[in-house]
């Protein structure tokens, strides 16, 4: 890809090791923070500022203010040998007075090359009072005067990571904008002039040479005009992607609805209006002549299981096969076991397929795929082996899709002939995410619960009261209850004070005995298997101690009670999932959010959302507005994309301007070729966006 990107982009991707004073130490550090390009550093934007613009004399310098001063060197003062905890002391002067710089750690021949006695210097930090004198402590800056201009500034300040200095990472920045030149003008000329925008380089530039707080606002014009160029070239990308999608033939799939009658018969329940709903859109996707990639997306309990079943079905009446894939093997094992009764009342073979099964049983379910005997399978990413070959593919369901990439997407639809892609997530997903990440799907929502899904019942709970907890679960057990018990981290460490699930595990073992089984992440895959599996069964363990590794998708019908310990350290979409794990047996659950007290006002606006609500749409609205677009749901776990520059709860306005934008842009020009187009295409560049790139090469 490198080689066909413009090469007026090429020195903007060059290693960090390129700019001036990061070398190979340095590069680690700065690779750590923003990435290891030129490029990265230039999307890191100022959080604050700095005045170095107050000269005051020595003798009026005020303590507690940076000031820059101007002074002559008088003295140097070494500590003595051996002592290394007294400072390396340096005292300048002007004609109003002293002051005492203070290094820790100093190298003598170092400091008398930078503050030589007898000449001045502008030196530039924080004045203390110290036993009533002045004095600096490791000054920020110290340069001849006739690099003042260098000092004399607003000078802006970034976050940055342990062992880099705010002084190397805004060399580096400076080196990295020194780099940049103009480039064609992508944006719509009326729109730019209507936002009183100034061009790419100049907003760039302006954006990290803020001259007061309101240039760091993300309104600002030179920030909105970066941001909305980054959510131009995010909504470009998509719509491309979705135009080449559209291009791409599919075949109609048309269910005779036989097997699905059969089906909706045996289900102990009706279907909810947003079930029935959903299906006719999935139903009209797959009868269509273009191919169907669609997003379920389904609150906790809303049924996408049975909604994903009868698509299957679907496809299986119109003669083709269907696969269902999921991020790990619980999941698949659930549900196959959930689907088999269905598949059974439709009178049709469903398979399960994992790295377990090997040698000859193996090769006879390969064989039962390939000749069309097996109509559904489920399993993991083994689905797209190349050993696993399907007699006709109609219909791939994709579950829990912010586990999978596109890519293994892709993969599994090329098993087939214009196979139809539904993928499904059970984390709702806020609307404004949902257009940066999914803008080249159709979307479904699931947004209401089965009859006779009780609420959950959930409590804020002090942490303080940790003994009468273990009590009441003591009693909850003696009665059959089965119970989740969530902890934060897997073992005491020393830097926290977070009870583990170990240690949490040995406390209720002393009360509980074998009635209570621990999982967690760092288990191996089959000992985690057979603690879930001892849990779900009758006359296993009824206390299940656990970290977040049971947060998606594990059906235990009779479990109760989920506890959750230090919920104030989870996030909400996090917390959400977790109590969606309980009251789904038709029994009445109960979800306690134990928190250590006292609460920040953020922590304490989540758990009152997760007490007063169970809609998952609005707590991820909620989530959103707490925690800000790169934060949210773990967006770099999650599949979603990571902003740089724009933050949609900011800038919703200017996601939904670039939206429209991009579909104007290929409705005039789909293949980017006009001189507008080709700006565009330097757009996608600068933003790495490497598929609709591919997509555009591709024809």
């Amino acid at each position: 890809m490198a080689s066909l990107r413009p090469s007026i982009l090429n020195p903007l991707f060059a290693a960090v090791t390129t700019l001036p004073g990061i070398g190979p130490r340095l590069s680690q550090l700065v690779e750590k923070l923003v990435g290891p390009k030129v490029v990265n550093l230039l999307w890191h934007l100022p959080t604050g500022l700095i005045d170095r613009r107050f000269t005051p004399k020595v003798g009026d310098a005020p303590p507690n203010k940076i000031a820059t001063l101007i002074v002559e060197i008088i003295a140097h003062a070494p500590p003595p040998p051996r002592n290394k905890r007294v400072p390396y002391r340096v005292t300048c002067g002007d004609a109003t007075g002293k002051i005492t710089l203070v290094f820790f750690h100093g190298h003598q021949d170092y400091l008398e090359k930078v503050l030589p006695v007898g000449e001045t210097r502008m030196i530039s930090g924080k004045v203390e009072l110290f036993d009533g004198k002045r004095q600096m402590t490791h000054p920020d800056h110290i340069v001849p005067p006739d690099q003042a201009h260098n000092v004399l500034r607003m000078e802006p300040v970034y976050s940055l990571t342990e062992g880099l200095s705010l002084k190397v990472f805004d060399k580096g920045v400076a080196a990295a904008l020194a780099k940049t030149v103009e480039l064609p003008e992508w944006q719509d000329p009326a729109y730019r002039a209507r936002q009183n925008w100034t061009g790419w380089h100049e907003s760039l530039r302006q954006a990290h040479a803020p001259k007061s707080e309101a240039e760091l606002a993300p309104l600002s014009p030179a920030r909105a005009r970066l941001a909305y160029d980054e959510l131009l070239s995010n909504q470009l990308a998509l719509a491309l992607m979705r135009l080449k999608r559209r291009k791409l033939r599919g075949r109609p799939l048309k269910g005779t609805g036989d097997l699905r009658k059969k089906v909706e018969a045996a289900l102990p329940y009706k279907l909810t209006g947003a079930q029935i709903q959903t299906l006719n859109e999935i139903s009209t996707d797959m009868a269509s002549e273009d191919r169907m990639l669609r997003l379920l997306q389904g609150d906790v309990g809303s049924g996408k299981t049975v909604v994903a079943m009868l698509a299957m079905l679907a496809a299986v009446e119109s003669g083709a096969q269907a696969a269902l894939m999921v991020p790990t093997e619980i999941l698949a094992q659930q549900h196959a076991e959930t689907l088999q009764p269905l598949a059974a009342a439709a009178g049709i073979n469903i398979a399960l397929i994992s790295g377990r099964v090997k040698g000859a049983a193996r090769a006879a379910l390969l064989a039962a795929i390939a000749s069309g005997e097996v109509h559904i399978v489920i399993g993991t990413h083994a689905l797209f082996q190349k050993d696993v070959e399907f007699a006709d593919l109609g219909l791939a369901v994709i579950d829990e899709q912010h586990r999978f990439g596109v890519h293994q997407r892709l993969e599994l639809a090329d098993k087939g002939r214009g196979t139809d892609v539904l993928v499904m997530t059970a984390t709702p997903i806020p609307r404004t995410l949902t257009l940066t990440a999914y803008g080249d799907m159709d979307v479904s929502r699931l947004d209401e619960k089965p009859p006779g899904r009780k609420p959950v019942d959930t409590r804020l709970i002090s942490l303080e009261r940790l003994e009468e907890m273990i009590d009441g679960v003591k009693r909850a057990v003696d009665k059959g209850g089965k119970i989740y018990w969530v902890c934060p981290l897997v073992e005491e460490s020393e830097t926290s004070d977070l009870a583990a699930a170990e240690m949490r595990y040995r406390d209720l073992h002393q009360v509980l005995g074998d009635k209570v089984t621990i999982v967690h992440g760092q288990m191996k895959a089959a000992d985690k298997d057979a603690a879930m599996t001892a849990f779900q069964t009758a006359g296993g363990p009824q206390v299940l101690v656990a970290t977040t590794v049971i947060e998606v998708g594990v059906d235990v019908p009779d479990a109760t009670v989920m506890i959750v310990e230090h919920a104030e350290r989870f996030g909400l979409a996090q917390l959400h999932q977790l109590r969606g794990r309980v009251g789904r047996g038709g029994r009445e659950g109960t979800c306690l959010l134990l928190y250590a007290p006292p609460l920040t006002e953020n922590a304490k606006a989540r758990l009152t959302t997760m007490r007063d609500t169970e809609d998952g749409f609005v707590i991820a609205e909620e989530d959103l507005r707490l925690r800000g677009g790169g934060e949210v749901l773990g967006t770099r776990q999650s599949g979603l994309p990571v902003f740089h520059l724009a933050d949609i709860t900011v800038h919703g306005d200017l996601l939904a301007t670039a939206r429209d934008d991009a579909k104007l842009i290929l409705a005039r020009d789909a293949d980017l070729e006009s001189e507008r187009g080709q700006a565009l295409r330097t757009l996608l560049y600068l933003f790495e966006q490497d598929d609709a790139i591919r997509t555009l090469r591709s024809g």
